[in-house]
């Protein structure tokens, strides 16, 4: 009985602790957002994106973008994504890298092919500081699709579906949605994307 009580105690201090730490963890995130009443914040999965930061610091924040940030790492692009800018950057998560055919990242984190990963990530920023109010314009002053020619010098498309998400489309003709929007940056504009953009290979 004696044993089953000490087995009983564990379990309910264990579940003290759990539950303390995702505690900390919330309050955590709630004093982070709260830290200056003039900084704008927005939850992203959980983790707060600061506009007093820039977009390196903000995607180092996040474990969903643990894959973006050692790409940007690889190709030597980290100080174009902490200038000044303004540069506005739709963002794969993880979970959108992920969805690449199997071993088609390995293959691009090579050091051989670290200007086909340059391109790659290039080809999801543009210049500028673009909210998704000024795509919708683009895309309804242009009679339904908006061109965009990105960092690498490709294009993507932009239009709007029956759902009214705005959709872009790469030179290859992958799709994909802006699921997040608007994720104010120090140096531009942070947009969530659910898939990865393809540029079309290029002759060197």
């Amino acid at each position: 009985m004696n044993r089953l009580m000490k087995q009983a105690g564990l379990v309910i201090i264990l579940n003290m602790i759990v539950v303390s730490a995702f505690a900390q963890r919330a309050d955590s995130a709630k004093a982070v957002i709260q830290q200056d009443k003039n900084v704008k914040a927005k939850l992203v999965n959980g983790t707060p994106m600061l506009a007093n930061l820039n977009i390196i610091e903000n995607i180092s924040r996040s474990k969903d973008y643990s894959i973006l940030l050692n790409a940007i790492k690889a190709t030597g692009l980290t100080e174009t994504f902490e200038s000044k800018g303004p540069i506005t950057i739709f963002a794969p998560t993880n979970s959108a890298f992920e969805k690449l055919p199997h071993g088609k990242l390995d293959s691009l984190l090579l050091p051989g092919n670290k200007y086909r990963l340059s391109s790659l990530i290039t080809y999801h920023a543009i210049a500028g500081k673009v909210s998704i109010k000024d795509i919708a314009k683009n895309i309804r002053n242009h009679k339904g699709t908006a061109t965009f020619i990105t960092l690498a010098g490709s294009k993507i498309a932009a239009t709007i579906d029956a759902n009214r998400n705005i959709v872009l489309t790469d030179e290859t003709g992958g799709r994909c949605v802006i699921s997040r929007f608007d994720i104010a940056q120090k140096n531009g504009m942070l947009h969530v994307v659910n898939s990865v953009f393809i540029p079309k290979a290029r002759v060197i």
